[in-house]
């Protein structure tokens, strides 16, 4: 995010010339944002610069404020990625994080511009991260131990090359949107797009790319639904709609994506923020203002086990009534209680399940009516 600009000032990284953080610079000079600093943190970051404060070293101890306070800040925009940092938490920390040995500097280092300019860099370090678990994993299977669910990701995560990426979005998602508009100059974008020899007929009709959906139900740290956001963004131009639209439409309307990793689910997550972040390559700076009054959650779950427990099941089901609750709807309950175990293999009895949904939304809403209106005459 410092290397393509997208934070306002640089949270890790030094301005050209300097060796300290842009932020550390800034705060040394007098300037702490009033968007991301709240008074107490304010007054602990001047207090350890100015050396008020004791500290055996106070520019360390004040940067440290100043990543928590901006992770605290990014959990506003992006919740599933920056949890709230307490000061529990905050004791994880580095001590040493302005030294050229620190885990900061080597990360500057290895994170080049050139590797920070496509996304798909977030699943190669993924991969690399988890890859001594998974020799691990693997080296255990040899000594016939099973692998555990918690243990699945780690075996299971494998980087899709590129160009099979290419293919396989290119011939789908490409392909149905090629069929529906014979005219469109988006294959000209397509390297790995295969017109079909003779003329279809029996295909899914279209008549928005906003119809358009793709879902990846392993996706991993998001290299195919990034790949299918680029796409995506070609074909609504095609469409001739207004770029400055363009992103929240894909992250709402067109992508989805299954995981059971959670890491994994939430790098896929980051991942199309930032493609949202970027948008319009021609104005960066609206669209990160845009980004950042009005953030996007892109639509990807991460599928937990469900355990509920046979009690408090029976008393719902008397709330809601025995009539909603057929056997379908009992046996999908229970298939989830493998859910990160199976993943996206788990194919649900219950084929339509919006209806019931909905009906069971609108009886919760009822009853939340009814407590409100009681609380207010008490």
């Amino acid at each position: 995010m410092d290397v393509n600009q997208y934070n306002r000032i640089m949270v890790l990284s030094p301005i050209s010339g300097q060796f300290q953080p842009e932020i550390l610079a800034e705060a040394k000079a007098g300037y702490l944002d009033d968007s991301v600093f709240n008074d107490k943190a304010r007054e602990k970051i001047q207090g350890l610069l100015s050396g008020s404060t004791p500290s055996r070293d106070g520019q360390s101890e004040a940067y440290r404020v100043m990543i928590v306070a901006v992770c605290n800040d990014y959990h506003r925009l992006m919740p599933f990625l920056f949890q709230r940092i307490e000061d529990y938490t905050e004791l994880l920390m580095p001590d040493d994080l302005l030294s050229g040995n620190s885990i900061l500097a080597y990360t500057r280092e290895a994170m080049t511009p050139e590797n920070c300019q496509s996304v798909e860099s977030i699943g190669w370090l993924y991969q690399f991260y988890i890859s001594e678990k998974k020799d691990q994993v693997f080296e255990g299977l040899k000594k016939n131990k099973k692998i555990t669910p918690e243990n699945i990701p780690a075996a299971t995560q494998l980087f899709t090359p590129h160009w099979i990426v290419k293919y396989l979005v290119e011939n789908s998602l490409g392909r149905l949107w090629m069929l529906n508009n014979p005219n469109s100059k988006v294959n000209e974008q397509m390297e790995y797009y295969i017109k079909p020899v003779e003329e279809e007929n029996d295909f899914l009709k279209i008549n928005s790319p906003e119809e358009l959906k793709v879902c990846d139900p392993a996706c991993g740290s998001g290299h195919m639904l990034t790949y299918a956001y680029d796409l995506l963004y070609a074909i609504y131009l095609d469409a001739n709609y207004d770029p400055i639209d363009i992103p929240e439409l894909i992250l709402t309307k067109n992508l989805y994506g299954i995981e059971i990793d959670e890491r994994a689910a939430e790098l896929a997550a980051f991942a199309l923020s930032m493609k949202a972040i970027k948008g319009n390559p021609t104005d960066d700076s609206n669209n990160r203002r845009r980004f950042f009054r009005k953030p996007i959650k892109p639509n990807i779950c991460r599928l937990e086990k469900v355990s509920i427990a046979e009690e408090a099941l029976q008393e719902y089901i008397e709330f809601a009534g025995h009539d909603l609750f057929t056997p379908d709807v009992i046996k999908t309950l229970s298939e989830f209680e493998e859910a990160d175990n199976f993943g996206s293999l788990i194919q649900p009895t219950l084929k339509n399940p919006e209806k019931l949904l909905a009906i069971l939304e609108a009886k919760v809403a009822q009853v939340d009516l009814f407590l409100k209106i009681r609380m207010n005459l008490c």
